[in-house]
């Protein structure tokens, strides 16, 4: 069993997601709950959860400020929210499961089948790291926690060079690093990183377009990146590639 504490300040909140949790999820233990973040914190030092479903938006102290106060974070998150679009980037760019209100059953599913699979050591770098892209919300973010069969690593966008899909894995080509493979879609992927840096090319690949050496003329074409990669470029994504480059 998964010891967990709920944490949200609407008890219509706390009771739809506890019954959620009871009805589908018997492998999550819920062993108290709390109506505020300092009360959180007392439940949290006092019963240590390995998981807590955590609502951003808190009067007082909200989730992130919440976190940011505890020195000892040995549990796993799953983030609860109906928060804007940022918030919700931020916490997919540091690899943590999150649940939009009114809260999904599949989803929650999910979320907690992610959970049995990580390690909670990751969880303060997994924390620092979303402090630091919650710091400016007008700023592109740049670090990102990538999740991996071993664990999670932490690169910065700027160094990913190509994208490769894999199944349901994906295979990541770096600067000076060397490949790693994804425990995510390209899809995931496609979705969180900037569209003004990467581009997919095809159904199989994501660029990143400051990585081009050349563009070869074709029915798509093919572009040769700086690392001696060559990736296709698909028919119909031919048009909308050379617009993005300039051409």
């Amino acid at each position: 069993m998964i010891s967990a504490i709920i944490i949200d300040d609407e008890t219509k909140g706390r009771t739809a997601l506890r019954a959620k949790i009871q009805a589908y999820c018997p492998q999550i233990k819920i062993i108290a709950e709390a109506s505020s973040a300092q009360d959180a914190i007392l439940l949290i030092q006092q019963h240590k959860p390995q998981l807590i479903f955590l609502d951003i938006e808190m009067p007082r102290m909200n989730g992130f400020e919440m976190l940011n106060a505890l020195k000892e974070k040995n549990f796993y998150i799953i983030f609860t929210t109906a928060y804007d679009q940022y918030a919700i980037k931020a916490i997919k760019y540091s690899a943590f499961d999150y649940l939009l209100k009114p809260i999904d059953i599949e989803e929650l599913k999910i979320a907690v089948a992610h959970i049995e699979l990580k390690e909670s050591n990751q969880t303060k770098k997994q924390v620092e790291l979303l402090a630091q892209n919650m710091q400016h919300p007008k700023k592109q973010l740049n670090k990102l926690a990538i999740p991996t069969l071993e664990g999670l690593l932490f690169f910065d966008i700027n160094d990913i060079i190509h994208l490769e899909a894999n199944s349901n894995y994906t295979l990541i080509h770096f600067t000076g690093t060397p490949k790693i493979t994804a425990s995510k879609t390209l899809k995931e992927f496609e979705d969180i990183l900037p569209e003004s840096i990467f581009f997919r090319t095809h159904h199989s690949h994501l660029i990143n377009l400051n990585y081009i050496k050349r563009y070869i003329k074709g029915d798509g074409g093919q572009i040769e990146l700086q690392n001696g990669n060559f990736v296709d470029v698909s028919r119909r994504k031919k048009e909308a590639f050379l617009k993005a480059i300039g051409y």
